[in-house]
């Protein structure tokens, strides 16, 4: 950090006493460590466990050969642009997005933060620059603390719970008003600019969609975003949830990305010729896209209940397929001016790492446009979805898939592919060592 940056920082993080200082782990779990400002301002090295980055959901690790079998130190090195002040701390505090580098100050190959900077940096090496935006899905659910109970939504102000019908209504009656006023109030504190806000399908499930951009840009918004979401919702006794599928019968939580490709310099979407119609590299960016969805269906699917709302899906399409302004299809051109001629993936769900959701999609469509990769036809209407195109459905699947892909390790590395294969096959495991409710209730007095 150069003089300036620091002096600028000093200013910014003034009356601060302590910084949380955090990467995204594998599943876009901020880790890291708190740091005195002092400590933060002078420069001083934090360093942090190699194995953190590979942590399993429920806790736990891998074995230690696939994150260096002596479990040595990363460097947290902080993006100046992306520390902040906590908005939601009663008392002054801050927090800094970090890179994750080795010791000797090369990236981690275990990073999703890296693996996305790489990404865009390929991009850029063909004269190219990406831009995103995306669309995060979330329950907001009163205060829960058994885990054996479904989620319940919060009670409205004439003292009932919500119970569906609700989408797209703008009523205050749910009594999130005051909730929503502080998410907006810190969204502003932080910089994170808003598109439009909108209730969903589900019980107490709301969208919000965040303004385009440049995808480290945008990952790190959405990261932040999440986590304002928990922290706020505690401050009013609510539980924000981000799973894929928290109630069974509802639609489940998507994050949608959508994804047009800009020529670095003039800024033209080279998707459109000069006369405004889709070009070779449009076909091609959807052909990557297809090409490589199912192999890589765990990077934006990455938990046992993911599955759930992709094997059950209301305008969640597990397939591959591609449409102009079609739900039904993975891949939807939506409806725009030439201009803003994109393509939106609609496989990830809410609880997708943002990093390596927009990494994975991203390099797909790079694939398709170096490698000149044509798309099927485009579906319209209801479409039986052809065997091609259909995308694993459940996460022993997606991991075998993943294994199994030379393309895979060719575009993220052997280092984070192994370990994130490890990782999800641990918490696969954790999960079928239980038995659940359904299990219980229906096959002892049955089976």
């Amino acid at each position: 950090m150069n003089n300036n940056n620091r002096g600028a920082l000093a200013e910014r993080l003034s009356g601060i006493d302590e910084i949380e200082c955090v990467t995204p782990d594998l599943n876009g779990v901020p880790r890291g460590k708190v740091m005195t400002a002092e400590g933060f301002l002078s420069g001083r090295r934090l360093q942090l466990a190699r194995g953190v980055l590979l942590q399993c959901i429920m806790g736990g690790y891998p074995p230690s050969s696939y994150y260096g079998s002596d479990d040595g130190d990363l460097a947290l090195v902080a993006d100046p642009a992306q520390v902040h002040r906590l908005p939601w701390s009663d008392s002054p505090r801050a927090l800094a997005i970090c890179d994750a580098q080795e010791l000797d100050g090369q990236p981690s190959g275990l990073s999703t933060r890296t693996l996305l900077r790489q990404v865009i940096a390929a991009y850029a090496e063909r004269g190219l620059a990406p831009v995103v935006a995306t669309e995060l899905e979330f329950f907001v659910f009163a205060a829960h603390t058994d885990p054996q109970q479904p989620f319940l939504p919060p009670k409205g102000l004439d003292g009932r719970r919500e119970f569906g019908g609700s989408a797209f209504s703008v009523s205050s009656h749910n009594g999130l008003r005051p909730f929503f006023e502080d998410v907006y109030r810190c969204m502003a504190a932080l910089g994170l600019p808003r598109d439009t806000f909108m209730h969903e399908m589900g019980v107490s499930q709301f969208e919000i969609n965040l303004v385009h951009g440049d995808p480290l840009l945008i990952a790190d918004q959405t990261f932040l975003f999440k986590h304002l979401l928990k922290e706020v919702g505690l401050r009013h006794g609510l539980m924000v949830v981000c799973m894929a599928k928290p109630l069974a019968g509802m639609p489940g939580s998507s994050m949608h990305i959508h994804q047009s490709v800009v020529e670095q310099g003039s800024g033209r979407n080279i998707f459109n010729d000069q006369a405004g119609n889709p070009t070779p590299a449009f076909r091609h960016f959807i052909g990557g896209l297809q090409a490589l969805l199912a192999d890589f269906t765990l990077l934006f699917a990455p938990h046992v209940n993911s599955y759930q709302r992709l094997c059950h899906p209301y305008a969640s399409p597990n397939n591959a397929c591609w449409s102009h302004d079609n739900r039904g299809a993975g891949l939807r051109i939506p409806h725009s001016p030439p201009a803003a001629r994109r393509v939106e993936n609609r496989l990830p769900g809410a609880d997708a790492n943002p990093y390596l959701a927009l990494a994975a999609s991203l390099a797909a469509g790079l694939h398709g446009i170096d490698k000149a990769l044509e798309p099927s036809p485009p579906l319209q209407g209801e479409f039986q979805v052809p065997d091609e195109l259909t995308l694993p459905c459940a996460m022993h699947t997606a991991i075998e898939r993943l294994k199994k892909s030379q393309q895979a390790r060719e575009l993220f590395g052997s280092e984070f592919i192994n370990g994130y294969i490890a990782t999800k096959s641990l918490e696969l495991s954790s999960f079928l060592d239980e038995i659940t409710p359904w299990e219980r209730r229906v096959l002892a007095t049955q089976a």
